[in-house]
Order: structure tokens, then C-alpha cells, then sequence
């Protein structure tokens, strides 16, 4: 059976058994960054987090299943962990940046977000997702990032909450 004929068979499964639509994704060989993104016109970009498996196994493909993200004995049993990007040239992590601030903008997110990326071997970026509701907890990525880049929990925050209270709609038309 080739790759095509077993998505489809799957996608039926899906459509059949739980009479819903099918979302159907291509993997992309990479690493897994995440950025934060703070503001409502004049934005704040969070220093480039990343998503390591230390103990990668074999063939399987490294990918942030809801076990990978919060189930801590998993994580520990297998290595994964999360912080500051590295080896990084300044000017990828620029060219990073400055992409989530135009994905941020393009879809009118306000507040705090966090942008998702593949980064390919080869250097080419992939966004994965943009979102506009990101774990906002202490020991977080979103958290952990603001805090590398000199915002304490606290301040982070209240710059949040200030951020919607303060927020007006742009009116269109």
C-alpha cells in the first residue's frame, strides 16, 4: 500500500468512526522553535526557545504530543527539554525574530502569542502555528523566555493584563 493510499484509507477512519473533518499535516525534518511575541502595535520579540529530544530512539520522529509537552516522566524518561536556542548565528535568530513579528501581524494577533517553526537543515523556516493563547505558567517556555529576556513573571504578567485592558479594535471600512 503506498503513503497515499494508507492517508486516505485513514482520513475515511476518521471521517467514518467520528464523523469529523480530517486535518493532514507533512512532517518536516527539524528543529522545533518556539518564539514569544508580546504587544498590540509596538511588539516585544522573546529570545528563540527551543524543543530537544536528548534521547532520540531509532526511527521515530520528534514530534510534541501532548505526553511530550506535559507529562514530566515522560519527558524525563526520554530526554526531552526545552530552552534558548543554540547555535543560532545572531542573524538567523534576527531573521527568526522578525518573521514571527510579520506572522503575528498578517494574522491581527494582540496581546501575546507564540509562534511555532520548523527550522530545516538547510536553514529554511517553516511556521507551524501561531498561538494566540500560549501556557503562560512560571516554569513554561513562554515564561522562561520572557524571563531570558530580562521580564520576571510578575511583570509579565501584568504587562499582559495591561496590554487587554488598554487594547482598542481597529474599526475596518
Amino acid at each position: 500500500m503506498s503513503d497515499e493510499e494508507h492517508l486516505a484509507e485513514r482520513v475515511e477512519f476518521i471521517h467514518d468512526h467520528f464523523q469529523t473533518d480530517a486535518i493532514v499535516e507533512r512532517y518536516i525534518e527539524g528543529r522545533e522553535l518556539y518564539v514569544g511575541v508580546i504587544g498590540n502595535h509596538r511588539l516585544q520579540v522573546l529570545p528563540v526557545w527551543e524543543l530537544s529530544f536528548t534521547k532520540r530512539v531509532g526511527e521515530a520522529r520528534p514530534i510534541a504530543t501532548g505526553r511530550v509537552k506535559w507529562n514530566s516522566r515522560y519527558q524525563k524518561r526520554h530526554g526531552i527539554v526545552t530552552g534558548a536556542a543554540k547555535g543560532l548565528s545572531e542573524a538567523k535568530q534576527e531573521a527568526i525574530q522578525h518573521l514571527c513579528k510579520r506572522v503575528y501581524r498578517s494574522l491581527m494577533l494582540t496581546g501575546y502569542a507564540r509562534i511555532d517553526l520548523r527550522l530545516t537543515e538547510a536553514g529554511q523556516l517553516f511556521v507551524m502555528e501561531a498561538n494566540p493563547n500560549p501556557q503562560l505558567a512560571r516554569d513554561e517556555d513562554f515564561a522562561q523566555a520572557a524571563r531570558a529576556a530580562g521580564l520576571e513573571y510578575g511583570a509579565l504578567l501584568q504587562r499582559i493584563l495591561t496590554l487587554g485592558l488598554r487594547f482598542e479594535p481597529t474599526r475596518v471600512g
